[in-house]
């Protein structure tokens, strides 16, 4: 509750800063060395043009005068200033006002409070760094060294921003269960579990929302464009979209780099085990011998489920629910059947490296007959016109010279 009281009290007074400074050619700076007859004359060309505030700063510097056709003068330029709209004008004139020092001190008062409201940011700021500090090497010690250079440009620049001032607020949210539940099998999936957290992915929505348009916007003054305002609701919501976006795609590569690792790390499987080894010490011995791939990370977070206490059978299902593929939910299964019934899993782990290779076999098969069609419409509509254009173009040239 304190932290969101800091940020209505910023956002408060940033918008009364946005009204505070005064609207007159007297009150600005840039003509305090100008004489009084000087700064009269420009309050007139400015009342004439119809700047209501400077008729009525003309007037009362007119009505300061001693001349009775000075203040004359001054109380038909207030007047005007009154007519054309301005409040402080028609209060002068009703007698509540004896000059106007509204605006200097509206001003001069928001100067002050922008400084209140920097200092107490600061405050906040400063108050929970050492707490943050904390949390980050507790999560840099639990979390392997996983760089957001290799997850895109977008994650890299955002997350240190999120992950500090996002993340807390949505760390206290009550609902946090349900965006746990919602976020950590996407994650697991895309294996940014030692990236991300449910929190901090949720985070990475909201913030790209802000971040977007103060990007789009940006470059829209950078190249001097003139792309319309009414865009920015678009783009946040854009934003908002395209981690969904981003991680589906990453899941689904994922998924494709597990399909391709499979035959092999199988096969090597089934020959440890063959060979003698239980299939932790397999695991273990394909993790180490295998190329480094998706499979091979999940393998060894298998191994290591299964060293702190987990059984065989419930380290699978955890790989099969964090890979979500049906190749490996099947795989699992089978070893989870065998491992219950008391079964070798060396026969079985020979016969399912053949299946899967006859399987990418039959894949690659399929790929190649569906080529013909895919490439079908690339080749009407580029191919054979250009050949078309080859053949017919000497043709028609000499039809066309043969006439004349």
């Amino acid at each position: 509750m304190k932290k969101w009281g800091y940020h209505i009290i910023l956002l408060v007074l940033t918008i009364l800063t946005l009204f505070a400074p005064a609207d007159t050619l007297a009150q600005s700076g840039r003509y305090e060395n100008l004489t009084s007859r000087e700064l009269v004359a420009l309050l007139n060309e400015e009342c004439e043009r119809g700047q209501m505030a400077n008729c009525y700063e003309a007037g009362q510097m007119y009505m300061s005068a001693e001349s009775e056709a000075s203040k004359a003068k001054g109380r038909k330029l207030v007047q005007k200033a009154c007519k054309g709209g301005h409040e402080n004008a028609c209060e002068f004139l009703k007698g509540g006002l004896a000059r106007d020092t509204g605006s200097d001190l509206l001003f001069y008062s928001s100067i002050g409070l922008i400084g209140l409201a920097v200092y107490l940011v600061t405050i906040m700021m400063f108050q929970d760094e050492e707490e943050f500090k904390a949390s980050e090497k507790l999560e840099d010690g639990d979390k392997k060294s996983s760089p957001t250079e290799n997850y895109g440009i977008v994650l890299r620049y955002s997350k240190p921003f999120f992950k500090r001032y996002v993340t807390p607020i949505v760390s206290s949210m009550k609902n946090k269960k349900k965006i746990k539940e919602k976020y950590k099998r996407k994650l697991a999936s895309a294996g940014l579990t030692d990236v991300l957290t449910p929190e901090d992915f949720f985070s990475f929505k909201i913030f790209l929302i802000v971040g977007f348009p103060i990007v789009f916007f940006g470059i829209r003054v950078f190249l001097e464009e003139e792309w319309p305002l009414t865009l920015i609701p678009i783009i946040g919501a854009v934003g908002f979209v395209y981690p969904d976006i981003w991680i589906k795609g990453r899941i689904e590569m994922r998924q494709k780099e597990v399909i391709m690792a499979m035959p092999f790390c199988v096969d090597m499987l089934a020959l440890s085990v063959e060979a003698g080894l239980d299939f932790v010490a397999a695991m273990t011995k394909v993790v180490e011998k295998a190329k480094k791939t998706a499979l091979s990370e999940e393998f060894e977070t298998m191994i290591k489920e299964i060293r702190i206490g987990a059984s065989r059978a419930e380290a699978l299902r955890n790989l099969a629910w964090r890979i979500d593929l049906i190749q490996i939910s099947s795989f699992c299964a089978t070893l989870i059947a065998a491992d219950s019934v008391g079964a070798s899993i060396g026969p079985i782990l020979k016969a399912l490296s053949m299946e899967i290779r006859q399987k990418k076999s039959s894949e690659v098969e399929k790929a190649g007959a569906t080529a013909a069609t895919k490439i079908l419409f690339p080749m009407l509509f580029l191919i054979v016109p250009a050949v078309f254009i080859v053949v017919a173009a000497p043709i028609v040239l000499e039809l066309v010279v043969g006439k004349k």
